[in-house]
């Protein structure tokens, strides 16, 4: 492969899958160059960097699908080259229609919508704090919904106790019916009273192990986001998890979010136009971070209970013919736009350390 000292920009392509990434090399004008594929590994990456290097452009740009799953591996190599790289959604479904589907003109898409100025978002990174943060959060909702299943179930066995085992636990709270079904004493099992002694013992001893490692997963989410941003965590209804949700949208390299307006339609909660002829309105966004537009949810609820402004606010807009719905949404938009305010010290501090592009 000789190099064109003429070709002023290369954009690689790359289709990622668990075992093998297909790469696909376009040049300034879209015209195909090469393709190949390399192990998804550390050599595989290395070998790819190395074809992509060989073109020869002053500037080499990749274009890469799942950058946050199959493809985390390779942008990290890409950053570490000092290359630029580019986050790329699948092809679009009417395309595939028309064109067909390989992995090669899946690479190939991905190389051309960069070309096209249509793919242009900057990936997260997966080397700081937020990445900690992040993984910890996988843990603690793992947990959160095996310990409410281990509930549900307990309670479904209950039902169907003998009347004498389940007349003594059913009026029971949730956590004196954990301890005490955690306390039974089944014995040998050889009747269907003591089976269900069993079972309501094993399920109560899982809960309680769940709720115990929630609890360790929730200090260190807690230490981790004072870390950051203490001026988050402590804002009315918002707490570690909220704070944890936003800083997981946002990235280690918060600085990709370039403003107020885009961080809102990242959370989700930028509204959408939807008028026509005579009608002005917008509509939910039903885009962004599900996420982070949960966590905003739940803040706001708590808010407009106990937040005495919020609930101003609230009156003010029902008499004015909003929906609590409308209401909803709009208390998303400006919770958001604070939530922005106050991450401005992460996003300094992002900016001043960012490496040059």
């Amino acid at each position: 492969m000789n190099p064109d000292p003429r070709r002023r920009r290369v954009v690689i392509g790359v289709d990622t899958h668990k075992y093998v990434h297909v790469a696909v090399a376009l040049d300034d004008i879209g015209g195909r160059l090469d393709s190949r594929s390399f192990p998804a590994d550390k050599s595989g990456y290395e070998q790819l960097l190395d074809w992509a290097a060989a073109f020869g452009a002053r500037q080499l740009i990749f274009a890469i699908e799942g950058t946050g799953s199959y493809g985390a591996g390779l942008t990290s190599a890409v950053r570490r080259r000092g290359l630029g790289v580019i986050e790329v959604l699948r092809t679009d479904r009417r395309d595939r229609r028309l064109r067909g589907k390989s992995d090669t003109l899946d690479a190939e898409n991905a190389a051309r919508s960069v070309l096209a100025g249509n793919a242009t978002s900057v990936p997260k990174t997966n080397d700081g704090v937020v990445e900690m943060i992040r993984q910890i959060k996988v843990a603690k909702d793992v947990a959160v919904k095996a310990r409410t299943a281990a509930m549900i179930t307990l309670k479904a066995v209950l039902v169907t106790a003998e009347p004498e085992l389940r007349e003594q636990l059913q009026p029971l709270t949730k956590m004196a019916l954990i301890n005490r079904c955690a306390g039974l004493r089944p014995g040998p099992v050889t009747s269907v009273a003591a089976a269900a002694k069993h079972t309501l013992r094993s399920i109560a001893r899982r809960w309680q192990l769940l709720n115990d490692e929630i609890k360790t997963h929730e200090v260190l989410l807690g230490e981790l986001t004072n870390q950051l941003v203490p001026q988050l965590v402590d804002a009315f209804g918002v707490g570690a998890d909220t704070a944890a949700a936003m800083l997981i949208v946002a990235g280690d390299n918060i600085h990709r979010v370039r403003s107020e307006p885009a961080w809102a339609r990242l959370c989700g909660v930028a509204p959408i136009p939807a008028s026509s002829g005579m009608t002005n309105r917008h509509r939910l966004n039903r885009g962004g971070h599900r996420q982070a537009n949960a966590a905003l949810y739940r803040a706001v609820i708590v808010r407009m209970q106990h937040h005495e402004p919020t609930r101003a606010y609230v009156i003010r807009r029902t008499s004015e013919g909003k929906t609590k719905a409308e209401i909803i949404r709009c208390l998303k938009r400006l919770l958001a736009r604070e939530i922005w305010a106050l991450l401005k010290p992460l996003r300094s501090l992002a900016t001043a350390t960012a490496p040059a592009s």
